[in-house]
């Protein structure tokens, strides 16, 4: 059955060249020009959830938010989806979001520029879109664990003469949360209900004040012989994590040797830890089941991003190789490639702390200038 979006074009789940045209129509527009939050020039990132492009390193900083916050994808990179084309033409773009989430900066108040450190750029994108602290109070939807019936506690909102925020402190009002009805499903959806004084909250804002050095794109492609965890097969899924961000394939039923193909996108924290690669077997009625995991050193792909990154070289040059050996998980040596101009590595993982599996992935590095 063909689907198609509310603009009459076919979703296949992929972008099609009528949805990209209008998705490029909207980044054209002046206020599109620059990032959002740090007026960064040319942003080729988007939030699809909140419907505004930023730069790279916002985009870093919003993936930290987690995706029911902001969904970020690429404008050049990824695939997208009509739909998610449809949500950034219905909020209309940086200007008509900023309209919202921006409304009540403070006179004094300096928004972080291009060359803000990270920690500023946290600040004010956590303040701006998950405490929502520059929204009119009509329009928050902020909750403490007091407001169980849909009421929100309003925060008092403190800062320095030049505009840094110091703490927030509630005010013992409790308003109800309301939408505004001239703005689209797709922006409604990015408002949520959040505890400020939750302790995984506290966490989530001080993984957000770390440098980004780029981005991995990650394609889990298949496994081979991995371990049985249901009676004589299993149901399989890859976890991905680098630091405090994770994501995960979709699952495979009932294969010993799923094909997945499937493209996943992670941040590059400063310092960098490696990429931690896990698979499960999903279970409905009982946790899932461990089938092995492994680690991978990312640091000479990244490296060797950062280096080869201007080098304007076309075709396939080998530029590196990360030797398998008893101290890591390659079941085979990693070769490091430079492929027109983008810096690919093909890594053959054994699993350990399992019985048997083999697992491939291909990554690549997009250093934060690109």
């Amino acid at each position: 059955m063909e689907v198609t979006s509310s603009h009459g074009e076919l979703d296949n789940g992929y972008k099609s060249s009528g949805s990209m045209r209008r998705l490029k129509d909207l980044l054209a527009q002046p206020d599109n020009q620059v990032c959002a939050d740090c007026c960064s020039p040319d942003p080729r990132w988007a939030s699809t959830s909140i419907g505004v492009f930023i730069c790279i390193k916002c985009s870093g900083v919003h993936r930290s938010l987690g995706v029911h916050i902001s969904k970020v994808l690429s404008v050049t990179l990824d695939e997208w989806t009509g739909d998610q084309v449809d949500a950034m033409i219905d909020v209309g773009g940086n200007a008509s979001a900023n309209a919202i989430y921006e409304s009540l900066l403070p006179e004094n108040f300096e928004k972080p520029g291009p060359e803000a450190s990270s920690e500023e750029r946290s600040n004010f994108i956590r303040h701006k879109y998950e405490l929502q602290e520059f929204v009119k109070p009509s329009l928050r939807t902020v909750s403490s664990s007091s407001s169980s019936r849909g009421s929100s506690v309003q925060y008092r909102f403190s800062s320095n003469s030049l505009g840094h925020i110091l703490e927030l402190k509630p005010t013992g009002k409790t308003i109800r949360g309301s939408r505004f009805s001239g703005l689209s499903h797709a922006f409604r959806k990015s408002w949520r209900r959040i505890e400020p004084e939750n302790k995984e909250m506290k966490k989530n804002s001080l993984l957000g004040m770390v440098e980004f050095l780029g981005l991995l794109k990650i394609k889990v492609v298949k496994g081979t012989n991995l371990a049985v965890r249901d009676m004589v097969t299993s149901d399989p899924y890859v976890v991905l994590t680098i630091g405090h961000q994770t994501v995960k394939t979709r699952v495979i039923k009932s294969n010993l040797n799923p094909v997945w193909n499937e493209e996943l996108m992670l941040s590059v924290p400063n310092p960098m830890p490696p990429l931690k690669v896990k698979v499960f077997d999903k279970d409905t009625f009982s946790s899932d089941d461990s089938m092995g995991e492994a680690d991978v050193d990312i640091e000479p792909l990244v490296s060797a991003a950062k280096a080869y990154m201007n080098a304007g070289v076309f075709g396939t040059k080998q530029i590196g190789k990360w030797l398998a050996t008893a101290d890591n998980a390659l079941a085979s040596d990693s070769i490091i490639n430079l492929i027109d101009g983008q810096v690919k590595q093909e890594v053959t993982l054994k699993l350990q702390n399992v019985e048997s599996g083999i697992l491939e992935l291909e990554l690549e590095c997009v250093p934060l200038s690109q």
